[in-house]
């Protein structure tokens, strides 16, 4: 296991958090001795070079990429090491064109705001359909030193945000948002303390099916609480709650007038 590596390690310097292990475990355990491709953007010392070797085996093509020209001495038969900046463009475009698919991107580069939005942007989609993102040290979208702060704009954690959005788009109302490649090609989204994961999954509109026998009689299978029926059949709040919702203020109408409607006293 991951873990076990690491304590064991005498080789490399190896620097992570206590509960990535877990982590990793999670999310690249079906991958393990598999003929896979994975990308690491931040190659350091070597260390978690090693580490993947040793858990995923010999089949195993890593890709590395580092600013830094001296980690060109771990390049091996099944790891190929580009050296560049993860903030250029240009560069992440040139990799894209040198390398197949990746199975596993994991960006554990320079952690600023800039580089991990950049290399999401860029190199996202040059994982494979069934492929996994992990963005490590999330964290620093809080550090003063890396651009970060609580709720700043333009930090990577606050970019993220909005793909909770895309992944649940094809249930939008609003021209605002709606269904992007984003939305068709991931599955799920898991956040942890300093850690995000991304699985990707070719997606299509979801369905609401129904099985079984209504236990109640005269009620109408639906998708919605029947408590919010007043709401429904009355055309000037359903106008109020659109404004609401157009200029994004929180809604009154459901809370309050809705809440009256359906209890009257």
């Amino acid at each position: 296991k991951f873990e076990k590596f690491f304590l064991s390690n005498k080789k490399n310097i190896l620097n992570k958090w206590d509960h990535y292990f877990d982590i990793y475990e999670r999310h690249f355990s079906r991958y393990k001795g598999k003929d896979i491709v994975l990308l690491e953007v931040g190659v350091s010392n070597g260390g978690s070079l090693n580490m993947w070797l040793d858990y995923f085996g010999e089949n195993i093509k890593i890709y590395g990429i580092d600013i830094d020209p001296r980690c060109l001495e771990f390049k091996k038969n099944n790891v190929e090491i580009f050296i560049g900046s993860q903030s250029d463009k240009h560069f992440l475009e040139q990799i894209k064109n040198k390398i197949p698919k990746v199975d596993i991107l994991i960006d554990d580069g320079g952690h600023s705001m800039e580089q991990q939005i950049t290399t999401f942007n860029i190199l996202f989609n040059h994982i494979k359909e069934d492929g996994i993102y992990l963005c490590e040290d999330i964290h620093t979208s809080y550090w003063l030193y890396f651009g970060g702060g609580f709720k700043r704009r333009g930090t990577f954690v606050e970019f993220s945000k909005n793909f909770i959005d895309q992944l649940n788009a094809f249930h939008s109302e609003q021209k605002q948002l709606r269904p992007n490649k984003f939305t068709h090609t991931v599955d799920s989204i898991h956040y942890y303390d300093s850690v995000l994961v991304i699985h990707k999954k070719r997606r299509t509109p979801p369905k609401n099916i129904v099985s079984g026998k209504i236990s109640f009689d005269n009620v109408k299978i639906s998708n919605y609480s029947p408590n919010i029926k007043p709401f429904r059949d009355n055309r000037l709040l359903i106008i109020i709650n659109k404004i609401l919702r157009f200029f994004k203020f929180k809604s009154i109408v459901w809370n309050d007038v809705v809440a009256v409607l359906c209890n009257p006293k």
